[in-house]
């Protein structure tokens, strides 16, 4: 038996198992991750241009924002997904930077294949691109310049270079002013001197039908609810809220029952046992003295008459997160059953009804949140400028809490390749070249911001690299004239924090990719090709990869 085997493969997959190794699937993995950063290059930068995503149900949805259009995107390609991964842990880590994070690991992967292609193992590669990425979060620290929370105007160009070329941009002053004032509203200082964020106390409310310039930072809560009744009070000075999160109805069986009625004077009792419930609901909210209820759920019509003829305002079908704001607001607790409310269960606040807008303003007695309320012209637009101010807010955040800032422009990214490529004179062996591929890669920036202005990008890195030679840090590219500037000056500065994490995960996202040298499907990955051989060939690997990313792009 043992003599029959000799010489014979062990057949250990099946007959449709695909799998792609070595050479051919690195090239694989590398064109899969490339192609989601050439998807996103585009619109990096002030002069980036916007894509539109249609879904399946035709819906529309028009955006530069790097992790929407990655997550938007019909990805249909494991590698491809991985890279999707390096925006979203770049957008929750540090709420801008993805379009970034994912070109830079783009070409990171890029200048790895040219490695490979003149033998040099991954391994070597990927070792110097951790040397490199080490080295340049180190250098990171040691070029950002501190900043202090009450620092307004630091703050403001922070928030303002997040927004530009985005929806915001228009009226990014203004708006940077709100962000600002919104994120210095919540943040508090711990014991060890130390800023924290509290973003939980900050709701952004959006509207259509006027200029973004309208929009406005309220203290307390916005919420976008009518009364239940038309005859129930809408304005308190001062009012006692109760926020519940139990219906204010007839209580259900909790299984199916049938109710035999043989006379009319069975069916009126039976009404007004309802009735009587309802009233007893009703009173159980007026013996806490509340002047104003928030309901989670719903209200029964007859509910909502003795309400408004206690003088009581009532408000159903509040959206869970807007009931969990006003609690932040309010200081206030949920209550989940009513028959256990107590005047200990409210909150004391005012109340004020926009009549134009159908808003209610909430501001608690000692207001411990901020409601930005944004205004744009249509719905597509104010949702690219929730976007925009959302990765403002995050970003001035992050700066509050990190205390750091940097030059922007792609001054950071040309000063770090400098410092790199005299860093790699200390590296030995082969991760050197690796290193130097880092330092290129890190200079895509710059060139992309060129290009995607429609200026020289050769030329510009070439001004760029002898302005840092010469010992200007802070040198970084107008896109609106074309010329080589101290960009903090410029006003033009971002996080440290997101830039870190940014050079990390391109980092560590490249070197996930360039591990893999053998891919093993359970199912045919290409859409061509039937037997073994060209299911082991590049042309069948590669064809898989085609008819993912043909989907996706």
């Amino acid at each position: 038996m043992s003599q029959r085997m000799q010489g014979q493969p062990m057949i250990i997959m099946g007959e449709d198992a695909q799998r792609v190794k070595d050479r051919d699937a690195q090239e694989y993995n590398i064109s899969a991750a490339r192609a989601v950063a050439e998807a996103v290059r585009s619109t990096l930068g002030p002069k980036g241009m916007d894509k539109m995503l249609v879904d399946s149900m035709g819906d529309v949805t028009i955006t530069n924002d790097g992790v929407t259009i990655l997550q938007e995107m019909d990805i249909d390609n494991p590698t491809a997904e991985m890279i999707v991964e390096v925006a979203e842990t770049q957008e929750d880590e540090a709420g801008d930077g993805t379009t970034s994070a994912v070109a830079v690991a783009g070409e990171l992967l890029k200048n790895a294949q040219d490695l490979l292609e003149q033998d040099i193992h991954p391994t070597a590669v990927t070792k110097g691109f951790h040397l490199a990425s080490e080295h340049a979060r180190e250098q990171v620290d040691e070029i950002a310049a501190d900043v202090d929370p009450e620092d307004t105007e630091t703050l403001k160009n922070v928030a303002e270079t997040s927004m530009t070329g985005k929806g915001a941009e228009l009226e990014k002053e203004a708006l940077a002013d709100l962000v600002v004032r919104a994120i210095q509203g919540v943040t508090v200082e711990a014991e060890d001197g130390s800023h924290v964020v509290d973003l939980q106390n900050l709701k952004i409310e959006t509207r259509t039908g006027r200029s973004a310039g309208e929009s406005a930072l309220l203290s307390g809560a916005v919420i976008d609810k009518n009364p239940v009744h038309e005859d129930m009070p809408t304005d308190f000075e001062e009012a006692n809220i109760l926020l519940l999160n139990d219906p204010i109805e007839v209580e259900e069986a909790d299984v199916d029952t049938a109710v035999s009625i043989e006379s009319p004077d069975q069916l009126q009792q039976f009404l007004d046992k309802e009735e009587q419930q309802l009233r007893e609901k009703v009173d159980l909210i007026v013996e806490s003295g509340a002047d104003v209820v928030f309901c989670q759920k719903g209200i029964d019509d007859m509910a909502q008459h003795y309400l408004a003829k206690e003088g009581i305002l009532a408000v159903r079908r509040t959206k869970k997160s807007d009931l969990k704001f006003l609690k932040n607001v309010l200081d206030a607790p949920i209550v989940t059953d009513l028959d256990s409310v107590t005047s200990a269960d409210l909150a004391t606040g005012s109340i004020e009804r926009d009549e134009a807008e159908e808003l209610f303003y909430v501001e608690g007695e000692d207001a411990h949140g901020v409601t930005l309320l944004l205004y744009g012209s249509t719905d597509h637009v104010v949702d690219e400028l929730e976007r925009g101010i959302n990765d403002a807010i995050d970003v001035v955040a992050t700066t509050v809490s990190d205390g750091r800032t940097l030059p922007g422009g792609g001054a950071i990214e040309v000063e770090l390749a400098r410092r790199l490529r005299d860093y790699a004179d200390s590296v030995s062996g082969r991760e050197q070249l690796a290193v130097e591929a880092f330092a290129d890669s890190l200079e895509l920036i710059p060139r992309v911001l060129a290009e995607n202005a429609g200026l020289d990008s050769i030329d510009l890195l070439v001004d760029l690299r002898a302005a840092h030679d010469a010992g200007d840090t802070n040198a970084g590219l107008n896109v609106f004239t074309g010329e080589v500037e101290d960009t903090v000056e410029a006003g033009v500065v971002e996080t440290a924090h997101a830039k870190e994490q940014a050079i990390a995960s391109a980092a560590e996202a490249a070197n996930l990719v360039l591990k893999i040298d053998d891919i093993i499907a359970a199912g045919d990955l290409s859409t061509s090709g039937d037997d073994d051989e060209e299911a082991g060939a590049p042309g069948g690997g590669m064809g898989g990869m085609g008819g993912g990313m043909g989907g996706m792009m």
